[in-house]
């Protein structure tokens, strides 16, 4: 199998830290492990054009990028790091809808 192939197997952020052979504590994952998906997800469309196209080379920068994933999260917590629209928004905002307007 090719290295795109495999990484379209793993499916949770534990799949691909072992995948990569990544040390990680399981206790960081547990509570992170969507928004670490999400940054590295993240981090691969910023490096976009740049990706080689030699899978050893490209699958260098993959680890990379989810060690640097993973660490952001070692070092902060997702509430700090904001990498879901929800944790971006501002207060609550209230709207008024006249009963005219509810059909």
């Amino acid at each position: 199998m090719s290295f795109t192939e495999e990484i379209e197997e793993l499916e949770s952020a534990e799949d691909f830290l072992q995948y990569f052979e990544l040390d990680y504590d399981p206790s960081v994952v547990h509570v992170n492990r969507l928004h670490i998906l999400q940054r590295f997800h993240d981090y691969l469309n910023q490096a976009g054009d740049k990706m080689p196209e030699d899978e050893d080379a490209r699958q260098a920068i993959y680890k990379q990028l989810l060690h640097r994933a993973y660490f952001d999260f070692v070092e902060s917590d997702a509430q700090t790091e904001k990498v879901f629209k929800v944790f971006k928004m501002g207060e609550p905002q209230t709207v008024f809808v006249p009963l005219t307007d509810i059909k």
